[in-house]
């Protein structure tokens, strides 16, 4: 009896599990991820593709991306925090995989019939095709950012309810979910692209984004159905009382004998005066963007959790992540793609494994010490990228200036430029890095000692244990201390810092390209990281005092608003 009854136990467990809303946005986050991960992937090797191997529509679009998340994160945030949670989720699901359907049967049909575009109108056809590619896949972006900001800082915080660890656990889950989804999506559909053909990707591509919204739209609205709290926000609380006490006022006149005339003229003032300030005029409902975007940039910068979250977008500043920059430099320094793909697959459990120490700090230490701890982790491990500067086998060499090709260009020399990297490469995820790599000649440069590189990514792979824990640990401050009311236009306000420090990161390299150079930008890169993390010890001594070095004892809830958290 006793075995039976903790079987049925066990299977009561699971089956709860597997139908809670925890699960549910596991689930819809993993397809929606995995859809994310394939078209970033896809549409920079479709642009290439395009444009006869050429980077410039890449470029292009990874511009018009950055740019628009720069300028729109603080409006689209503003939409998220003013209109209900469903409402919002299904919208931006709706117009994110509609719009990469709709790009992806745009780009069959170009490939389809490039040559007579190319014939037609003096190609200005094909042209025209390729800004609407750009401009709608621009569109999905902005869509896929008001989706993440609604479903990873607001649905999950409801979810989690009071409970704080339960909110650690959930991000990391939706974390880990992350990295497995950015190595193996953009390697399945570049397995398609490989033995199939660019025009089966797209249709692939969309196929899935159908199948997947259909799915998606299912579970977010059972996400909703199971979890009341999300049909209460915070806004529209305070709209619903003043509905509330208005009814209240007339049943209070109605119950009455007669209202004074005084009374009357004074109440049709009063409405008068309300009707005037629903219909503003033209020109302020048109400068209403600009308000928004400056309130929401006045709102971040008087959050408590200010520093902390300029602490992270500093961390973006940096060449010293697996993005095409380093496997570039990698490549020079006489690394082959299969070694590569090994040193990837050791970052991607590198930040699985940070993810999980996480949890398991953040218990032992409180929240805000995790930081602390996973920014000194990240910064000792950086120091060996420093040192690789220095030991043999590194080009390094400041007497070579990084300046001398383009100028020798300018002046009339007709060698061509090095290739450089271009903001193209903000879209480029770790595989495809790795595509990327083993396309290229396998003819490898002679290198005397590989010390430097070995030190550089050895560097690079461990500091990924404190990246990702102080990025979880950011993400949860924000989420704990941000206001319901704001939650939406403080995250869009967040994703433009990260946006701007990661543009200026490509323009450095862009203005350094050559390997000699690639060293100071090392040096930099750690430098803007020690500085992110000044600022981040500067939160985090503000918040807990001398406390903040007693790391065997979790803090008090001190560093965040009870109220804040949704209930």
């Amino acid at each position: 009896m006793e075995n039976t009854t903790s079987k049925k136990r066990c299977c009561d467990s699971v089956r709860d599990f597997f139908t809670s809303a925890k699960f549910l946005i596991y689930l819809g986050h993993a397809l929606s991820t995995w859809g994310d991960r394939m078209w970033n992937f896809a549409v920079a090797v479709f642009l290439v593709e395009l444009y006869g191997n050429s980077l410039l529509l890449t470029a292009v679009y990874g511009l018009v991306v950055a740019g628009s998340v720069l300028l729109l994160g603080a409006i689209i945030g503003d939409w998220v925090d003013k209109n209900p949670r469903l409402r919002v989720a299904q919208t931006s699901l709706l117009v994110q995989n509609c719009a990469v359907i709709l790009c992806g049967v745009l780009l069959m049909l170009v490939f389809q019939f490039k040559e007579q575009l190319t014939v037609l109108y003096n190609g200005w056809l094909l042209t025209t095709c390729y800004i609407l590619v750009i401009t709608i896949a621009n569109i999905a972006n902005l869509a896929s950012t008001a989706m993440s900001i609604t479903i990873q800082r607001d649905w999950v915080v409801v979810v989690a309810g009071d409970d704080r660890s339960s909110l650690a656990d959930m991000n990391a889950t939706v974390r880990i979910i992350d990295q497995l989804t950015n190595i193996l999506a953009p390697m399945l559909v570049g397995q398609i692209m490989a033995f199939g053909s660019h025009f089966m990707g797209c249709g692939f591509i969309s196929g899935w984004n159908l199948c997947s919204m259909c799915l998606e739209y299912f579970l977010l609205w059972k996400v909703y159905q199971k979890t009341p709290a999300l049909a209460i926000k915070a806004g529209q609380k305070d709209t619903g009382d003043q509905e509330l006490k208005h009814l209240n006022i007339q049943k209070e006149l109605e119950n009455t004998e007669g209202p004074a005339e005084g009374s009357q003229l004074m109440n049709e003032a009063a409405v008068v005066k309300s009707d005037k300030e629903k219909n503003p005029g033209c020109c302020y409902q048109m400068s209403e963007p600009l308000r928004t975007f400056r309130d929401g940039w006045v709102a971040y910068y008087n959050q408590s959790i200010f520093f902390a979250g300029m602490s992270l977008a500093f961390l973006y500043m940096t060449v010293l992540g697996f993005d095409c920059i380093t496997t570039g430099y990698a490549y020079t320094q006489g690394l082959n793609g299969s070694i590569l793909s090994l040193l990837m697959g050791a970052s991607a459990v590198s930040g699985i494994c940070g993810t999980v120490a996480f949890t398991w700090v953040r218990k032992k230490c409180g929240l805000i010490r995790t930081g602390f701890i996973a920014g000194m982790a990240q910064l000792s491990c950086l120091m060996l990228c420093v040192v690789s500067v220095f030991v043999p086998g590194s080009p390094f060499d400041l007497s070579v200036s990084p300046f001398e090709s383009m100028i020798s260009h300018l002046l009339g020399n007709n060698a061509p430029l090095p290739e450089a990297p271009t903001m193209s490469s903000m879209l480029t995820t770790e595989a495809q890095g790795l595509v990327n790599i083993s396309m290229q000649s396998e003819e490898m440069p002679h290198i005397e000692s590989y010390m430097s590189v070995s030190l550089l990514f050895a560097g690079v792979i461990a500091a990924r244990v404190g990246l990702w824990s102080f990025d979880l640990t950011v993400t949860q401050l924000i989420q704990e201390n941000v206001a319901e009311a704001e939650r939406g236009v403080i995250n869009g306000v967040q994703n433009s810092m990260n946006y701007l420090l990661d543009l200026l990161h490509f323009v450095m390299v862009i203005l350094a390209p050559n390997p000699e150079a690639f060293g100071l930008l090392v040096i930099i890169s750690v430098s803007f990281v020690a500085m992110g993390h000044m600022m981040y010890f500067r939160f985090a001594f503000r918040s807990l005092r001398s406390r903040l070095f007693l790391c065997c004892s979790p803090e008090q809830k001190t560093d965040a608003d009870p109220s804040s958290l949704a209930v």
